[in-house]
Order: structure tokens, then sequence, then C-alpha cells
């Protein structure tokens, strides 16, 4: 169900004639997470909307307060409320999804939802392999219990370091975590965990073959624990073969949080340049 505040932003791009950029977040974070990449594409000419997961809470106060709210969202489930949202605006977005929200952002492309989609650090999809020891030990507070399927789930400090900070100073990183940090949903990381071992790929398969899926561009962070450049360029190899264009950009020194740390607007800024290539 599309929420108040949703819909308040949906009428606002309609009614702003201008065409809209849509952000989607991943595991850990909230929305409001992409406000200042959402100032800078509207410095640059475009109108954006930036919906919570399902149920998300309004504020990260308000999520940690109740941070049971988390616990059961389902990919497929996620995907469908930013479709949803898309079948409200007058204008086909680009999309732009980081994490989790990255791997969303090409389940949406491939339905053809999207006019231009960049997917940073993006959770693995069916038909990536790449499995590294980092990506494993960032997922361990979640995978490491099967139980932990149908809970919400937060990091630890030490956790948030290693997993989206490991390449910044201990200040920033507490900075951040007590900035951005939410309760996060362990059923996406299970979900794409199984995968491969699923006949028809799941709630994580991509339409990747898709002629209609656009231009995408992965980026990727080369010193991510959480989401290694073996991932996204197994990913970009995939995409690669879809008739559309495909590129992928890589940050030197970066990691998972790099669209919210220091360096966000170097990230931000591969991305709008993109996107004006094709909107």
């Amino acid at each position: 169900m599309i929420t108040d505040w949703e819909r308040a932003e949906i009428d606002r791009a309609n009614a702003s004639g201008l065409t809209p950029v849509m952000f989607i977040h991943g595991l850990w974070l909230l929305s409001s997470s992409w406000q200042r990449w959402r100032d800078l594409f509207e410095a640059n000419g475009y109108t954006t909307i930036a919906p919570g997961w399902p149920d998300d809470p309004s504020s990260v106060a308000d999520a940690r307060e109740h941070p049971e709210v988390f616990a059961h969202k389902m990919v497929q489930d996620v995907t469908d409320h930013y479709l949803n949202a898309i079948s409200e605006l007058a204008k086909k977005p680009a999309v732009i999804g980081h994490s989790f929200g990255g791997l969303i952002a090409q389940k949406i492309a491939g339905e053809g939802a999207s006019a231009a989609t960049v997917a940073i650090d993006n959770a693995p999809f069916k038909g990536v392999l790449a499995l590294p020891i980092s990506s494993l030990k960032s997922a361990s507070p979640v995978l490491g219990n099967p139980t932990n399927h149908g809970k919400a789930i937060a990091l630890t400090l030490d956790q948030f370091k290693y997993g989206w900070a490991n390449n910044l100073d201990d200040a920033e990183a507490k900075e951040l975590y007590e900035t951005y940090h939410v309760a996060a949903s362990g059923a996406p990381l299970f979900q794409a965990a199984v995968a491969n071992f699923n006949l028809f790929g799941g709630e994580t398969r991509v339409d990747h073959a898709n002629p209609e899926r656009g231009p995408l561009l992965i980026v990727a962070g080369e010193a991510d624990n959480t989401v290694p450049l073996a991932i996204t360029e197994a990913s970009y190899k995939i995409q690669a073969k879809n008739p559309g264009v495909t590129e992928i950009a890589r940050i030197e020194g970066r990691g998972h949080s790099l669209v919210i740390d220091h360096g966000w607007q170097e990230v931000a800024e591969t991305a709008l340049s993109f996107v004006k290539r094709f909107i």
C-alpha cells in the first residue's frame, strides 16, 4: 500500500512535469539516507521520489524504538511496492538502488519499468555464483542463525565497521552508524543465499534478457566487504548479454557505505552522469 507521504511525493513529481528519479535503499537504511542524492539530482533538473520498503518507520528514531516492524520483509513484496509507485508516475523514471535496492532496481529494469537504471554494490541475483569470504563474514550476523529468516536483525558497531565502514576511520564509522543504521529483515539475505538452488530462481530472479530493460550502470565499490567486486563484476557479465547499454564503474577504495559516507558525491555524480546521457 502506498502511504500518504509516498503519494505526496508521487503527486509532487507528477505536478513538476520533470523526469522522475526513484531511489531504492537496501537493508539497514531508511529512504531518508538518500536526501543528499535527491538534492543533487533536483539541482540538475530532475524530480525525485524515495519510497520506503513496506511499513518502514518514518524516522531512524522510530525504527530503533520498533525494530520488529522490519521482520518478514521479502524481496518480491518490496519490488512490487516500488512498481506500484512507478505505476502512478506520469513519466517512466530512472531508478537508482543500493545493495538490495540495487538488486530490486535490476528487477524493476527487467520488468521494462525503468528509463535508465543504476545499481550500486547490488546484492547478488540468481546466476551470480561468486561467494567471497568477506561477503559470507559480512552476512554471518544474519545467516549464522536459521531462525533469523523471520526476524529483524540489527548490526553491532563492530559488524557495521566490517561490512560497511571498513575503509573509514573509527570516528566516521561511528557517526554513520549512529545517524543511519536501523534493523533489517533477515529474509532477503536468506533468499539471495539459496537462489541458485531454486529451479525458478525465487524472488531474487532478474529478467536480465528483456530487450526493454533499458540502459544499466553497475557501480562497484572496489573495497566493499559486503558486496565484493567479484559479485558486481559477475552481475555485470550477466547483464552485459542484454542488447541494451550495460556499463560498470569501479570506484577505487570504496566500501559498502559509499552512498552515505564522506565520498558520496563522487558516486552520486557518476550515477547522475549516466542518467543524463539517456534522459
